[in-house]
């Protein structure tokens, strides 16, 4: 979500290479496509729903009305809708830590899957405690039900995993403090997108006005760094395959 669709347009495609479409839900909404592929939806809606700047990860559900009920008696927040937007329902929440999400019951766009091709590389959960979290997600959005489409959760070296038709497409993480004024250090969702190469990646976020939070550094999934537009929306481009 962002205040200024052009300028958001101009920065992802000077920096991650995207062109774009327009999409089902309003002028204000466009679909991001890495070659033919959509990756990702941004809307000017920043201000109609009262949000910063900022990527949130919404889930695909059956039912927005269960899954808002679901998460009201797990004591977390219910904070927009659900609302009918085009053909679907969406609503944001938060989490018992205060992590925003969102979830959207109705069609997914065909191709859009993370974990695979150009999608977003993968979502990590930063948070208090990865696997009071793992509970609330299992319980709300059906993972790990048995399910012969639900999501599969691995618990490994400390932090949660979690795979869809073998590919690990979440990972949820301990050690955020909900009362640090630092948003890197703060309970949330955080989106990587794959790119071919970070540093040129890095270079052309500051020529488009951007910043870089951590610079390219390899670790031991890939090579990374994490980047902010310049309206303070917060990403990490990877090169892992």
């Amino acid at each position: 979500m962002t205040r200024d669709l052009e300028a958001a347009h101009n920065f992802y495609a000077a920096v991650l290479g995207w062109t774009y479409r327009t999409g089902s839900l309003g002028p204000d909404f466009s679909v991001a496509l890495a070659g033919d592929v959509p990756v990702a939806g941004i809307g000017a809606l920043a201000h109609t729903m009262g949000v910063p700047v900022s990527w949130t990860a919404y889930f695909a559900v059956d039912s927005a009305d269960v899954t808002a009920a679901r998460i009201r008696e797990r004591s977390a927040t219910v904070a927009v809708g659900p609302l009918s937007i085009g053909k679907g329902r969406a609503a944001l929440a938060a989490d018992p830590a205060g992590a925003v999400f969102g979830f959207w019951e109705g069609e997914v766009l065909p191709g859009w899957q993370v974990g695979l091709g150009q999608a977003p590389a993968w979502l990590e959960l930063r948070t208090r405690d990865a696997f009071a979290s793992a509970i609330f997600y299992g319980q709300v959005f059906d993972w790990a039900s048995g399910r012969p489409d639900c999501c599969e959760v691995d618990y490994e070296d400390d932090a949660v995993f979690v795979r869809s038709g073998g590919h690990i497409v979440a990972s949820l993480r301990g050690g955020a403090v909900e009362a640090d004024p630092d948003p890197q250090v703060r309970p949330r969702w955080h989106v990587y997108f794959r790119v071919a190469d970070v540093d040129a990646a890095a270079e052309a976020a500051v020529r488009a006005g951007g910043t870089v939070t951590f610079p390219p550094s390899d670790s031991r999934i890939g090579r990374e760094a994490t980047l902010r537009d310049p309206h303070g929306g917060l990403f990490t481009v990877t090169s892992t395959v």
